[in-house]
């Protein structure tokens, strides 16, 4: 058998690698002004055409921001998690992810993230996650607010996400929290009412917050394990009960037909 022939890298793609290394190796910040262009073509032996192409990858891929005019050129801006979250979430749609497959890893990463930002949590912080809850525990008078509360219940965890001091395990929950913020919009399942689902939620939450203000940290975990497996049994039941109402409807259609 031959050897695969490996293709030659573009010089474009070099340079987009030398930036990201740079911004790694150097810790570069958001504001920081790349080499202009002719500083660039000097260092990489290249024309003007291929230093464009370098900066216009990077600019599409978030990393850097064309000004023109006086003091122009190419300058860092940091990037936003929602782009990133929204392809992988895109790309996982296509596998067909369920409740199941999501709290499997949330029973991992959520913990953690509850233990990581014990200590860390304001005054604000604090009274944030209070209304929230107090918000969570409003008696329900419609689908539209049935929704609301279980997208609060997510966010909810998204402000312990933002409040932890690892960025990849911020990162991996919050990207968990909007997956299974997709699997709620995206398949409605807020509809079916479950009364016990969000009462179980406050209650857990509540229980948090004073495990949190005491820095009780076995307390912590052993909480947010709890509220985890609690929550993955009402979401594969709503997931079971939408399943059942979907051949219910097929079964009414065939009947019309």
């Amino acid at each position: 058998m031959k050897p695969p022939v490996r293709r030659r890298q573009k010089l474009s793609d070099l340079i987009v690698e030398d930036v990201k290394r740079s911004i790694v190796m150097e810790q570069l910040k958001p504001g920081d002004r790349l080499p202009q262009e002719k500083e660039l073509m000097e260092r990489f032996g290249c024309a003007k055409g291929t230093v464009r192409e370098a900066l216009k990858a990077l600019e599409v891929e978030g990393l850097i921001i064309m000004r023109t005019g006086p003091g122009g050129g190419a300058y860092l801006c940091e990037v936003d998690m929602e782009p990133a979250s929204r392809a992988l979430r895109n790309y996982l749609h296509f596998n067909h992810v369920d409740g199941a497959q999501v709290y499997q890893l949330r029973k991992i990463i959520e913990v953690e993230i509850a233990v990581a930002v014990i200590g860390r949590l304001s005054e604000e912080d604090f009274n944030e996650l209070e209304r929230n809850i107090e918000f969570c525990s409003l008696p329900l008078t419609s689908e539209a607010q049935q929704r609301a509360q279980r997208i609060a219940e997510i966010e909810f965890h998204n402000l312990l996400a933002e409040r932890c001091a690892n960025p990849l395990l911020g990162f991996m929950s919050r990207f968990m929290n909007d997956m299974l913020r997709d699997l709620v919009v995206l398949k409605k399942a807020y509809l079916p009412s479950r009364d016990a689902f969000g009462e179980s939620n406050v209650n857990y939450h509540q229980a948090l917050l004073r495990a949190w203000r005491a820095k009780d940290e076995a307390a912590v975990r052993q909480l947010m394990h709890e509220h985890m497996c609690d929550a993955e049994h009402h979401m594969t039941a709503l997931e079971g009960e939408m399943a059942r109402h979907v051949l219910l409807d097929f079964a009414r259609v065939g009947q019309i037909v």
